[in-house]
């Protein structure tokens, strides 16, 4: 493998596909390939297949999917779980029909139970049942997981599906009906800010904890470990950086030092009590996260209000 590999990146404009291909530059990987969705739509096989056929790609990170946060994961339960089997299964086939010999697949944390032991080792991979409200979205990554893992068993190829906690950062969500927890808590405090508003109003009770890690650590984990082979399949991504949920919109309201107060929408799902990933796996082959939450938060801020035009 050298830095002329042609390596195609999916969902190259979302979150994680455009910090790979940013972060693949940086490295000095010049031949990427990438492809809107208006012009190959990933759900269609006999599409995905011929696009395989044509460009013939030695290196495939697939970071195509459809995502979103609790309240999109309960809404569009069928979209979810149809969009995410489809586009993987297309690609990872055609990985294998094209000898595509290296793929990185891109999971959650979500894949686990919702009660497992922490921090969360990938052995803990289907021993309980799954959150509720984002059970669609895991089965279809828990089915991509074992997808890659059947072909590295049958046909020896070095797929690696890596399983990254919640990622933010630059080229992020921020519909509150769509979003992860992190953006949505960042534009939340941002309006209150901009309105002058003494208070936000957040889901359940603000005690789940959850992990973050900042999109640039993910898309240098995926560089990381395309070029290795690897005796798992399954990795943990994780940063240990671990908060609750008030926790965090603390740390953000006093990042923007503002007097706001917090009430809880106790109505509303908490969803997994705590997610943080150990990642000891991926630290035993040298691979570490690297920027810390207040880097990562000062790099997000700045790209959120160019965003929304500020």
């Amino acid at each position: 493998m050298n830095k002329n590999s042609l390596i195609f990146v999916t969902g190259h404009k979302g979150l994680v596909g455009s910090a790979i291909i940013r972060r693949l530059k940086f490295f000095g990987y010049k031949n990427l390939l990438t492809i809107s969705k208006h012009k190959l739509d990933l759900r269609v096989q006999s599409k995905v297949e011929l696009f395989f056929k044509k460009y013939k790609p030695k290196i495939v990170i697939n970071a195509a999917a459809k995502v979103g946060g609790i309240v999109a994961n309960n809404k569009f339960k069928a979209e979810f779980i149809y969009n995410n089997i489809m586009i993987q299964n297309n690609i990872i086939n055609s990985c294998y029909l094209n000898k595509v010999k290296h793929l990185i697949f891109l999971g959650s944390s979500c894949v686990y139970p919702k009660k497992s032991s922490q921090p969360i080792k990938e052995e803990y991979l289907l021993k309980g049942e799954l959150e509720k409200t984002n059970e669609p979205y895991a089965i279809a990554k828990i089915s991509g997981i074992k997808m890659c893992e059947s072909y590295n068993y049958q046909y020896n190829t070095n797929y690696k599906c890596l399983m990254p906690c919640n990622t933010y950062g630059p080229n992020d969500n921020y519909n509150l009906t769509t979003s992860h927890f992190y953006p949505a808590l960042i534009r939340k405090v941002h309006e209150a800010k901009l309105k002058n508003k003494n208070k936000i109003i957040l889901w359940g009770n603000g005690k789940a904890k959850r992990e973050i890690i900042y999109v640039d650590d993910v898309a240098d984990a995926c560089i990381f470990f395309m070029k290795k082979k690897t005796k798992e399949t399954l990795i943990n991504i994780g940063s240990n950086t671990e908060k609750t949920i008030s926790q965090y919109a603390n740390f953000i309201i006093n990042k923007l030092k503002l007097k706001i107060k917090i009430e809880y929408d106790k109505s509303k799902p908490n969803g997994t009590p705590r997610k943080i990933l150990n990642s000891s796996v991926a630290a035993r082959y040298g691979w570490k996260s690297k920027i810390s939450l207040d880097e990562g938060f000062s790099k997000t801020y700045e790209s959120f209000k160019k965003i929304i035009n500020e």
